[in-house]
């Protein structure tokens, strides 16, 4: 076996991250022009995906829906608040847990965001079959457990 053949596996092009992880960066940055005229970030903006959904949700809950850590979490919440977009709570029951709330601003900017996912949208070279498909098979990995 040559050094070609053994290291094979290591080839950029045989990697499944990698068209996940550019095609991820591709879609993302698409959001900027929409989403900096509202003074926000990516993140933020799900966030504000989840909490329209579901308002008063906990922050483990928010965590778990986005599939990031407290850590990452926290410190966006934490801008958010400091915006007028959310108010943090302790919960009543549990000192330990956390629920957010919009606020006024926060259920405004959802006005402001309502285009957004068609303009994304028509950004994305699938038809509605494709898309479904890379849909159902995106969260068909990230719902695998580890």
């Amino acid at each position: 076996m040559t050094d070609e053949e053994r290291y094979e596996c290591l080839r950029l092009d045989r990697q499944i991250c990698f068209p996940l992880y550019a095609c991820s960066r591709k879609i993302t940055s698409g959001y900027t022009p929409y989403l900096k005229p509202l003074g926000i970030t990516y993140t933020q903006y799900l966030v504000f995906l989840v909490l329209w959904e579901k308002d008063g949700i906990t922050v483990g809950d928010l965590c778990r829906r986005l599939y990031l850590d407290s850590g990452t979490v926290t410190p966006l919440l934490k801008k958010m608040e400091e915006h007028g977009f959310i108010t943090r709570v302790r919960c009543q029951n549990d000192e330990r847990c956390v629920q957010v709330h919009l606020t006024d601003a926060g259920m405004d900017m959802r006005e402001k965001a309502k285009d957004i996912p068609q303009k994304i949208g028509a950004c994305v070279p699938l038809d509605p079959q494709e898309s479904q498909t890379l849909y159902r098979l995106l969260y068909k990995i990230l719902e695998t457990e580890k």
